[in-house]
């Protein structure tokens, strides 16, 4: 029959040990995954979140124009009410629910093979400003801002990339490629 010749069968068996210790780490890289995409999720929407102005009163003339101070120190200049920023929307953002802290301390939820994590803002007008509104008097319509719809749909164009890059990490540290 003939010499068969000689086979290695040593990198097999690094590649097998390699495999296993992938299988006792896939849920905690999908987590990690998880995470890393409510993090820039959570991160866009915030960025996106108007802050509203509050008190932009300037003191001005009959026909419109600032009021100036007539005489003193102050002398031509504007007078101006101060304005007050707002941003309570803004901060009430937060992952995972109510009081949430850093990424890595986030909640995920594992149905299946599905990993969520909830972002969410508990400040009671945010879906009025998500989505929009009536007016006061039941004339017109507020335009929503949709800065979690959008957000969302960004995230859900980059995320291939992301998610790419991730598993060739996960996959090229188990195959030592």
């Amino acid at each position: 029959m003939g010499n068969m010749g000689r086979f290695d069968v040593s990198g097999m068996k690094e590649l097998q040990k390699g495999l296993s210790e992938l299988d006792r780490q896939t849920d905690m890289f999908l987590q990690a995954c998880a995470k890393e995409l409510a993090a820039r999720l959570l991160r866009m929407v915030v960025k996106r979140t108007p802050v509203g102005e509050y008190g932009k009163s300037y003191v001005t003339d009959a026909d419109g124009s600032h009021v100036r101070y007539k005489a003193g120190k102050n002398k031509g200049k504007v007078k101006r009410a101060t304005v007050k920023k707002g941003g309570t929307l803004r901060r009430g953002w937060t992952a995972g629910g109510p009081a949430r802290g850093y990424a890595d301390s986030l909640p995920v939820h594992h149905w299946g093979d599905t990993y969520a994590i909830e972002i969410v803002n508990l400040v009671e007008y945010a879906s009025y400003v998500e989505y929009g509104h009536r007016t006061a008097n039941h004339k017109g319509w507020v335009r929503g801002h949709f800065m979690m719809t959008i957000s969302e749909q960004d995230l859900q164009t980059i995320a291939p990339q992301i998610l790419e890059k991730r598993i060739r990490e996960f996959l090229g540290g188990a195959m030592k490629c």
